[in-house]
């Protein structure tokens, strides 16, 4: 049985048709009705390997939502007909198969294809950075670089649900910054101005944020420990500003900064079900409640998705771009 889907074709993207997948012992096949882009497309997109995956022909499309068709032999939570959503890859396509360890069902009856189609990859990555590696403590301080894409967005509505007493966003645009408090920022900065630790430390009595949690990295990372309190912490989460830059190793130590690097890339099918156990005991009840949410920028059909991936590429949307896939 054949399915349309968008794939790497060495020099862009193709939309093809290609065989349905079949899921493997732990794997849930879906009939994908939503998509959403994230960052790591665009690398797939342009041919790069996302840890044993990748290359000409992949399924492109790391998130998305639909209906369970079939389960594989080991997998005992979900059935067909189940609405999910889920983490994997191949996304931009008609079905899709992923791991049962990286689904999730959906928290509540009425919560739209596209909505939840934004929710996993956020849900994990900033949970996982900022109260399982970063230790996020309820009255701590938190400032989140990047903080206008999903992943951002998401995390400024966790920290403040986990009972952070600050929340700081960051932003290179004027406009992207005046956003930020809808999604539970107490204050914003802006990173192209000279000495922006300045602005994070006079929001924090002069400290420094105790838990930083930095999708740019590169070489913003010395003034990055800068607006770091003095023993707290930087989760790196991403590379978005520079994969490789100087290292401040005396800030580093007179600041006694915990620097902690996170990736989905080199863990376990079983380590990344326990962190979306994790996600669902601490962050299920607001998902219910419709109190965690990301805005979708724009929608396009599963066949414009070269047209989405150079939107994405552009960088002028705020929130998520998403894929009907159905």
């Amino acid at each position: 049985m054949m399915m349309k889907a968008a794939v790497q074709a060495g020099s862009g993207v193709d939309l093809r048709e290609v065989p349905r997948p079949s899921p493997g012992p732990d794997e849930v096949l879906t009939r994908i009705h939503a998509a959403a882009l994230n960052r790591a497309d665009l690398g797939m997109a342009a041919g790069h390997r996302h840890g044993t995956a990748g290359g000409a022909g992949t399924v492109l499309g790391f998130e998305w939502a639909g209906e369970v068709v079939e389960v594989g032999s080991r997998v005992t939570r979900y059935k067909p007909s189940d609405r999910v959503m889920c983490e994997g890859l191949g996304g931009f396509a008609e079905y899709g198969v992923a791991d049962h360890r990286r689904v999730f069902p959906l928290p509540r009856d009425g919560l739209g294809w596209r909505e939840a189609a934004t929710l996993p990859v956020a849900l994990r990555t900033m949970h996982d950075a900022l109260v399982l590696n970063g230790g996020l403590v309820a009255g701590e301080t938190v400032l989140i670089l990047g903080a206008s894409s999903g992943v951002g967005l998401m995390g400024l509505q966790i920290a403040r649900l986990m009972g952070a007493r600050t929340v700081l966003g960051t932003s290179t645009t004027a406009e992207r910054r005046a956003r930020l408090t809808e999604f539970g920022a107490t204050g914003t900065v802006d990173t192209t101005q000279e000495a922006w630790a300045e602005r994070v430390r006079a929001a924090t009595d002069g400290r420094g944020a105790d838990l930083v949690i930095d999708m740019l990295s590169g070489p913003g990372t010395t003034e990055t420990m800068r607006a770091t309190a003095i023993c707290g912490r930087i989760v790196n989460v991403g590379r978005l500003a520079g994969a490789r830059a100087e290292f401040d190793f005396d800030l580093h130590a007179l600041r006694r900064i915990r620097y902690i690097g996170v990736t989905f890339r080199t863990r376990t099918a079983d380590e990344v079900g326990a962190i979306s156990r994790a996600v669902e005991r601490d962050l299920w009840p607001a998902l219910r409640s419709g109190g965690l949410r990301l805005p979708i920028d724009r929608v396009l059909p599963l066949d414009d998705a070269p047209k989405a991936l150079e939107e994405m590429a552009g960088n002028l949307h705020f929130g998520k771009i998403v894929l009907d896939c159905a």
